[in-house]
């Protein structure tokens, strides 16, 4: 594969799950994990990535209020929150993360309804923030610098003090095979514990990321209660998630 051809895949790779692993990009492309930290070094010099830990994110996912980033399919998830909005009653209670697709919810949010709205995201908190009829409440922890939100033990023992009537996440992977996945491991913990205080639960996916897994599972499909994409309910693409238990919007 010639170098232009692995840079298109490394940034398509990113785009859809905000980070990637030098590791996991050196087996899906064939090549040494030398390959790819050269490759890493010409892109983030060209500005397209960040450089963490054992890989790379997308500057749109470490700084989603920078208007210089641009944001990955930022239509499609428009779209996803106008639909996640519909969710939204008065008075509910509701546990939210962060990520590019929950900033666009939270821009969203009508600015009459009146609710509690638990985040882990601090620029989620900032953005809800300007809704004047929404309390908004943050769950204090360390903070993950490369998805800016919080996590750690004291997270999740807040977590299991409260209950909310939803809770609203994002994907980094998910399929019927392999249910809702991600490639951090504290972050598993933390999404984990989300769901487990939450009647009801919501993820938001682009329709890109539907049969795609990351290393770590966080639940199976059963566990879910609201599947949104951009795409409609009917969509050939989504049959054989209808006929799963969640409802798609």
């Amino acid at each position: 594969m010639i170098k232009e051809e692995r840079h298109k895949q490394i940034m398509r790779e990113i785009n859809l799950h905000n980070k990637v692993l030098s590791a996991d990009l050196s087996r899906l492309l064939d090549v040494s994990e030398d390959t790819i930290r050269r490759d890493f070094k010409e892109l983030i010099d060209a500005g397209k990535i960040l450089k963490v830990h054992g890989g790379a994110i997308s500057p749109s996912f470490h700084f989603p209020h920078n208007m210089q980033s641009e944001v990955y399919a930022l239509e499609a998830k428009q779209t996803i929150a106008e639909k996640a909005k519909k969710l939204l009653k008065k008075d509910i209670t509701v546990l939210i993360e962060g990520g590019t697709t929950i900033i666009q919810l939270a821009k969203a949010i009508p600015k009459d309804l009146r609710a509690t709205f638990f985040t882990l995201s601090p620029q989620v908190a900032i953005t809800l923030a300007d809704h004047e009829k929404l309390d908004v409440i943050t769950i204090g922890g360390k903070l993950g610098k490369n998805a800016n939100i919080l996590t750690g033990a004291s997270v999740i023992n807040q977590l299991a003090e409260i209950k909310v009537d939803l809770c609203i996440i994002g994907a980094n992977g998910l399929s019927l095979a392999d249910g809702l996945t991600d490639s951090d491991w504290e972050i598993v913990q933390v999404i984990k514990a989300m769901i487990r205080s939450s009647q009801k639960v919501a993820v938001l996916s682009i329709a890109e990321k539907l049969n795609t897994a990351q290393r770590i599972k966080v639940c199976d499909t059963h566990a879910l209660n609201y599947l949104i994409t951009e795409l409609p309910p009917t969509d050939p693409s989504l049959a054989a998630y209808r006929s799963n238990n969640f409802e798609l919007l």
